[in-house]
C-alpha cells in the first residue's frame, strides 16, 4: 500500500470484495507455517485450515480457518451497512443475517454481552472495542472514533440463540476515505504504558500449542490489586495476526482482582501478533497494546503510543 494513497471508490467497494479478497483468497494462508489454535473460552475459533481433502465440502474447510477471516460462516453473514465512514466520530451500523438474508435478533449472552464488536486498523495502530446497541429489527449501531483515513477491519464475535448454533467470529473490511499514511508496527517491548498505568507482559505466545500470557498491572510503581470486573472478568484480551488480521479472542484464567491477569492462548501460526488488553480500574476501561512474535524464543511485547486515538492509550466510553 503506497504512502499517500487515496481511499475513495476503493473504500466503498471494500466490504463487497472482502469475501473474495480475504475470505477465500491468499490472505487466509498461514503467516509462517501451519498450526492449530485454541483459546480459553473460544477454543475452535482459530484452527488453521488444513488442505482440503478430495470431495470435502468448501464450507467445512472454511469453517476451520482462524476466526475473523470470513464474512460468512455457518450460515451467518456480517452485513456492514456503513462500509466507508468519515474520519472522526460516526455511527457504524451492521446486522447478522442468516442464510435466507433475514436479520438475526436473538443471541446468547456471553461475557455480559450478546455481541462483541471490534474495529482495528489494518496497520494495527488503532483498536476499538465497542458495545453496539441492537434495534428490534436486528440492526446494530454504535458510535466509533476512527482517527485517520485508511483501511480498517470490523469483527463481530457472537453466538446465535438458534438451537445447536456455535460461537462465531466474522470479519468485514471498511475504509475511511482520505489520504492514508500507514504507520509501522511498534517494536516488541515488555511493558506498555497508558494513562499513568504500566502493564508488563510475561509468558509466551506459542504457535500450535497452548501457552500462558501473564499481564501485570501497576500504577505509579505500585501493583494494582483492585481491578474491577469488565465483561465478567478482570481482563479481556484480543490478539490479531499481522497481515490478514486473523482473530484470537481469549478471556483470563481464574484469579484476580490483580495485579496479575493470566490468559491461556495458542497462536494459529508463527508470525507477528498485536495483543490488546482491556482492563478496568477506578471506573474506567483502558487498553494496553503489545507486539509479540509467536514462535520466536525470547521475543518481547511492545508498548503502543499513549495518544487517546492510539490502541495503547485508548480510553473506553
Amino acid at each position: 500500500m503506497n504512502t499517500g494513497m487515496k481511499i475513495t471508490a476503493f473504500a466503498a467497494a471494500l466490504a463487497a470484495t472482502f469475501g473474495t479478497a480475504y475470505g477465500v483468497g491468499k490472505g487466509v494462508g498461514p503467516v509462517d507455517g501451519p498450526g492449530k489454535a485454541e483459546s480459553g473460552d473460544h477454543a475452535g475459533h482459530g484452527a488453521t485450515a488444513p488442505d482440503r481433502a478430495p470431495g470435502e465440502a468448501p464450507d467445512r474447510a472454511a469453517a476451520e480457518l482462524p476466526g475473523g477471516l470470513q464474512v460468512s460462516e455457518g450460515g451467518y453473514t456480517l452485513a456492514l451497512e456503513t462500509p466507508a465512514p468519515p474520519v472522526g466520530r460516526s455511527t457504524l451500523k451492521f446486522s447478522i443475517q442468516d442464510a435466507t438474508g433475514k436479520k438475526v435478533t436473538a443471541f446468547t449472552t456471553e461475557h455480559d454481552k450478546e455481541l462483541h464488536f471490534i474495529v482495528a486498523s489494518r496497520d494495527l495502530t488503532v483498536f476499538r472495542h465497542l458495545h453496539p446497541e441492537k434495534a428490534p429489527d436486528g440492526t446494530w449501531s454504535v458510535d466509533a472514533d476512527l482517527p485517520a483515513a485508511g483501511a480498517y477491519k470490523a469483527f463481530a464475535d457472537f453466538t446465535p440463540a438458534a438451537k445447536g448454533a456455535e460461537a462465531l467470529t466474522l470479519g468485514v473490511d471498511l475504509g475511511v476515505p482520505g489520504a492514508y499514511t500507514p504507520r509501522p508496527l511498534p517494536a516488541a517491548e515488555p511493558t506498555a504504558a497508558v494513562d499513568g498505568y504500566q502493564v508488563r507482559l510475561g509468558g509466551t505466545l506459542d504457535p500450535g500449542k497452548p501457552g500462558e500470557l501473564r499481564l501485570t498491572v501497576s500504577k505509579d510503581g505500585e501493583p494494582v490489586t483492585d481491578l474491577q470486573p469488565y465483561l465478567g472478568a478482570y481482563g479481556h484480551l484480543v490478539a490479531l495476526r499481522q497481515g490478514d488480521l486473523a482473530y484470537l479472542h481469549v478471556h483470563p484464567n481464574e484469579g484476580g482482582p490483580g495485579p496479575d491477569v493470566s490468559f491461556t492462548a495458542t497462536a494459529p501460526t508463527p508470525g507477528t501478533y498485536r495483543l490488546f488488553l482491556d482492563f478496568k480500574h477506578e471506573g474506567e476501561v483502558r487498553t494496553a497494546a503489545f507486539t509479540v512474535k509467536a514462535g520466536a524464543p525470547g521475543s518481547a511485547p511492545a508498548p503502543a503510543e499513549t495518544a487517546e486515538h492510539d490502541a495503547g492509550g485508548h480510553r473506553h466510553g
